[in-house]
This record gives C-alpha cells, sequence and structure tokens, in this order.
C-alpha cells in the first residue's frame, strides 16, 4: 500500500488525546512504515515502500501475483475479519467483496476510525429514508450502526501490500469515478466479470460483461489510461464456453490488449451453479493456450474447486498458472 494512503490527519477526535499513546492503533496507522499485527509477515513478503513509485503497473501486478494463493471475492463474506484471518494463515492476496461502482462514490465517506486504526468508507446516516434510519439506531449488536453503515473497512497495517478492491460495473466512467474514489487505500483494483446474480447481470455487470467484449475492455482501459498511479488493474472472469476454450482464450486476449495486468479464470460458466463441479477440462485448455499465446504475459489465476493441496499442485502441474484462488474451499477449512 502506497504511503499515499496513510493520513497524516485525523478526521474527527482530539488530536492532543491521542498524541500521548504511541502505541495507539491511529498513530501506528500514521507513524509506521511496516504492518504491526499478530501476522506480522516476513519482509520478502511485503513491496519495499518505494517499489510502487519506481515499476511500472504490471510489474506491480507480477509481484503480487505471480505464485499467489488468493482469498476470493465473496459477497457478504469477504469482509474485513475474514480477509485479516486468511492473511494470518499465509493468504498472498485478499480481495475485498464486489462492491458496486454507485455505492462507493458520494455520498460515502472516507473516515479514519481512530479506535480501530481502520480506514472505513461510509455511507452517512442522513442520506437513507428514515426507517432505515430507525434501523441503524436500534442496531443493537452493532452501536457504531448509528453513524451509518460501513461498506469498506480496510486494516491498512495488516492488509498492506495485499488487497483488491473488486468493483462491480457496467459503465467505464462510473467504474473510473468509484476507483478513483478508493485507488490511495488498495495494491490493484479488478473488475467484476464473473458473477451471474440477477442484481449484477440486470445492471449489466458481472457475467453480462462476457458478452459485451467492446463494452468490457473500455472499462479496463478507462480505468488503465486514467487511474494515475501505478496500481494494477484486472479482471475475474467465467469460462465463455463449456467446451470451446477459444471464446474464453479470445475474450482474456482482448482484456490483455486493452490494459488487464492479471487475469482470474473461474472454471464455471454463466449459469453454473456452485453446485455444478468445475469443468476443470476446460479450464486447463484454456490457460494451456493462453499460456502459448506470445501476447498474453499477465499472469493468470485458476479458480474452482481447489479443496486441498494435491488439487493445488494438480493445477498448477496441468496448467502452470501463476497463481490460484479459493472461495468455497477457505470457508470450509
Amino acid at each position: 500500500m502506497s504511503s499515499a494512503a496513510v493520513p497524516n490527519t485525523t478526521a474527527g477526535g482530539d488530536d492532543n488525546n491521542n498524541d500521548d499513546d504511541s502505541s495507539s492503533p491511529i498513530n501506528l496507522l500514521k507513524d509506521s512504515q511496516t504492518p504491526h499485527s499478530l501476522q506480522n509477515p516476513p519482509r520478502s513478503l511485503l513491496l519495499p515502500s518505494s517499489f510502487s513509485s519506481n515499476h511500472t503497473p504490471q510489474e506491480i501486478a507480477n509481484h503480487l501475483f505471480q505464485n499467489s494463493e488468493i482469498l476470493a471475492p465473496m459477497v457478504r463474506a469477504s469482509t474485513t475479519p475474514l480477509r485479516t484471518l486468511a492473511l494470518s494463515h499465509g493468504a498472498s492476496l485478499v480481495y475485498t467483496e464486489e462492491l458496486v461502482d454507485r455505492s462507493i462514490v458520494s455520498p460515502t465517506e472516507r473516515i479514519i476510525n481512530e479506535e480501530l486504526g481502520t480506514i472505513d468508507y461510509r455511507v452517512p446516516k442522513h442520506t437513507y429514508s428514515a426507517k432505515v434510519q430507525r434501523r441503524l439506531e436500534n442496531d443493537v449488536d452493532n452501536p457504531d450502526a448509528k453513524n451509518g453503515a460501513v461498506l469498506l473497512r480496510i486494516d491498512p497495517l495488516i492488509e498492506r501490500n495485499k488487497l483488491i478492491y473488486q468493483l462491480g460495473t457496467g459503465e467505464p466512467n462510473l467504474a473510473l469515478e468509484a476507483a478513483m474514489t478508493v485507488v490511495k487505500d488498495v495494491d490493484g483494483l479488478d473488475v467484476n466479470m464473473g458473477c451471474p446474480k440477477k442484481f449484477s447481470v440486470s445492471g449489466g455487470m458481472g457475467s453480462a460483461l462476457l458478452s459485451d467484449m467492446r463494452r468490457a475492455c473500455d472499462i479496463i482501459s478507462t480505468l488503465r489510461r486514467n487511474i494515475g498511479c501505478n496500481v494494477p488493474v484486472s479482471a475475474k472472469i467465467r469460462l465463455l464456453d463449456e467446451n470451446d476454450p477459444k471464446k474464453t482464450v479470445d475474450f482474456v486476449r482482448g482484456l490483455v490488449k486493452a490494459g488487464a495486468n492479471a487475469i482470474a479464470i473461474h472454471g464455471r460458466i454463466r449459469g453454473d451453479e456452485s453446485h455444478i463441479m468445475a469443468r476443470w477440462g476446460t479450464l486447463i485448455e484454456v490457460v494451456r493456450e493462453l499460456k502459448l499465446c506470445g501476447d498474453v504475459t499477465v499472469p493468470i489465476i485458476v479458480n474452482g474447486d481447489l479443496y486441498t493441496r494435491e488439487d493445488i499442485r494438480e493445477m498448477k502441474r496441468r496448467t502452470g498458472c501463476d497463481g490460484i484462488m479459493l472461495a468455497r474451499p477457505a470457508l470450509y477449512n
């Protein structure tokens, strides 16, 4: 995580009350250049503080994604507790849950949570209807809800250099606005092109983009051209056809040409529910063909039914993939 993500001032509170406690979470957040957490990963796993300013987005993506084991983006699951737990057990990278572009832009506020030492993206309570405001005020299980709903909470001391923000979007301009809102607090931006849920597809997001390569590529190229920093841009997709690997290969090539710095491929097609076995045969063919393409040199991540170490070893051996991504296997373990 870039040093620009660490603010020098707090949002609210009495600064004088915090200055005397050098061990408080907020002072560690402000002053530390290395993670202070139970995990405390080896320095070799962290990007040097000057890395992001001295290297291209592709070089950073290669560093982040090659030989990686990643916690997948999961709605209502890939929140701060699970992400930090996964990192404490050795995950290379963690993704946020998919957050729709409109949800993260104004009126959402970026707030330094002094009590937790986190960066919170919060929707102010007053922007909700009266009914929702009453529900937030009466939420005894979450007293902090009286201040509004937290859409995204980042622990910069634990998640530094390891956090990928997944964006649900169907429009290039909205994608860019959302990305610019969070870019200084994350280490990569990923576009969800695989979610088959109705809320996503009906909005032209998720797996709907698999049917519209022009729009999918436009989103990627808009982000890559305009981000203005060295944060990598990636996409997570599904197989486009259960039998023909060429359709998926061509789609990936299009995304890479548009500027994608890494691609994750879920081994199911649109319409496959989670109880349908991942289509390893087609996935393996796709990755093998991509590895033979001279114009695809970005990291390729595979996802789908990798429940054991033997599954992971077998997939790596048969595909030469650069990393693996775990969703339900992480939850089940």
